[in-house]
């Protein structure tokens, strides 16, 4: 059989591992239009912040790995046009111009996602920068070296991983978000608040509620939002979102109302002999059971792992998502899952939220430090829905406990009691996830 992958970051170079890893006999083409293959986006602050010395050590797979599998890999190859009527596939070789053209038994489409360009007049300027790829991430690095005022337009992860990281290195920076809070997919307003605080605590200027119109040039870029304000800073990076790359095939196989691949358990597209896998496709967001778009490097590695197992047939099924994740920000860990209270309540379900806040492990001990835990579930069935942490304490592991939970549908009542280890070095006889549980319970019982 012979397979053709499209695009090798996250999701490209899991399926090809995977199919090669089981069935070496197969006749693997990759083709990929960059000159690099799995860049760690989520590394770019950390590079920035001078927390990682390398930007190339945030690859963690060349071309040659893939080849050392026995794959053939196509770099600086573009592909201009699938036909998926008669299985083909039009290339550009990208330093010869050479078209070629290539046949393929099952493709996987794992051409990622690009940097959503907002509507703001003077978005070509050469100091406004987008922030996704390792060219992009280069192009930062070097030019923030040479300007010490930063605007950042947009305050999801990656804005605000680089407010953090330039505010680590002395630079002036004005974070600029459009809605009324920072991290708005992620946490709810009182956890927002509280980084808010974080964040201004290291002089980082918030400024909510405010979509950027324009930026003009001058000596000092100006930033002109709708609500009539201006902000003056040397460099503007935009961090407003990313969409699915999947112009292709578009036509060809079933996509969501915003471009995005929709797939079954298995991987599979509308097309049975096209899989898709990554920021290209739609995931299962099990909290309320709808497909959704939520571009995440894990998603790409399980889709693509998927992908690479089930073009042989339908064998795994995929699990859906929880759309964990967590960031570090001025020694503080943040880790998230699942849904907030807000977006809960906009789904339409009878949602609610208890809020822990005190020590993770007893305060005999020589340290301990404060922990807060946003736990929402909903009151009539009593499911676990979402949870926000944030502490100094590293809570990552815990946020991926919830996800467990919210997996496998579990309740309040099930957290609130499943056997969790007691050793005051980690938490209390009831472990903090307990605790919140239980809060949750006791709520539920006040008011009933």
């Amino acid at each position: 059989m012979k397979v053709i992958v499209v695009g090798c970051t996250h999701a490209g170079t899991a399926a090809v591992e995977q199919i090669l890893k089981k069935h070496p006999e197969t006749d693997v083409t990759v083709y990929e239009r960059e000159d690099n293959i799995a860049f760690l986006s989520c590394g770019i602050a950390l590079y920035l912040g001078r927390i990682v010395n390398h930007l190339e050590d945030m690859f963690y797979a060349d071309p040659t790995t893939l080849e050392g599998y026995g794959a053939k890999v196509h770099m600086k190859h573009n592909v201009l046009k699938i036909d998926s009527k008669n299985k083909k596939i039009i290339v550009q070789n990208l330093e010869t111009q050479e078209i070629i053209e290539d046949t393929y038994d099952k493709l996987i489409m794992s051409t990622g996602s690009e940097v959503g360009i907002p509507p703001i007049g003077g978005m070509d300027n050469p100091r406004v920068l987008l922030c996704k790829s390792y060219d992009e991430a280069k192009r930062i690095y070097e030019s923030a070296l040479n300007y010490p005022s930063i605007a950042i337009v947009g305050a999801g992860y990656v804005g605000v991983e680089l407010a953090e990281s330039y505010a680590n290195t002395v630079h002036e920076v004005t974070l600029i978000q459009s809605r009324d809070q920072i991290l708005n997919n992620y946490v709810d307003d009182g956890l927002s608040e509280t980084i808010i605080e974080k964040l201004k605590e290291h002089d980082v200027k918030v400024r909510l509620g405010e979509r950027v119109s324009e930026i003009e040039d001058g000596d000092q870029l100006t930033i002109r939002t709708k609500a009539g304000n201006t902000y003056k800073a040397d460099l503007v990076i935009v961090c407003t979102g990313f969409f699915a790359n999947t112009d292709l095939l578009r036509g060809q196989v079933q996509m969501d109302g915003y471009g995005a691949i929709i797939v079954n358990d298995y991987m599979q597209t509308s097309n049975p002999d096209i899989y898709g896998a990554g920021d290209s496709c739609v995931v299962k967001f099990n909290p309320t059971g709808e497909l959704k778009y939520i571009p995440l490097a894990t998603q790409a590695v399980r889709q693509g792992t998927l992908a690479g197992i089930n073009v042989f047939g339908d064998i795994r099924k995929y699990m859906g998502t929880q759309a964990t994740t967590g960031m570090e920000i001025f020694g503080y860990t943040l880790a998230e899952t699942g849904l907030t209270l807000k977006k809960a309540l906009a789904n339409g379900m009878n949602a609610d939220c208890v809020i822990f806040h005190d020590y993770y492990r007893p305060i005999y001990m020589p340290t301990t430090d404060m922990l807060t835990i946003y736990l929402i579930y909903d009151k009539d069935t009593r499911k676990v829905l979402g949870a926000q942490l944030f502490s100094k304490h590293e809570i990552a592991q815990s946020a991926n406990a919830i996800s467990i939970c919210i997996q496998n549908e579990n309740t309040i009542d099930d957290l609130a009691f499943v056997d969790m280890l007691f050793q005051p070095n980690y938490d209390n006889p009831f472990n903090y996830l307990n605790l919140v549980a239980q809060q949750a319970i006791d709520k539920e019982d006040d008011e009933n």
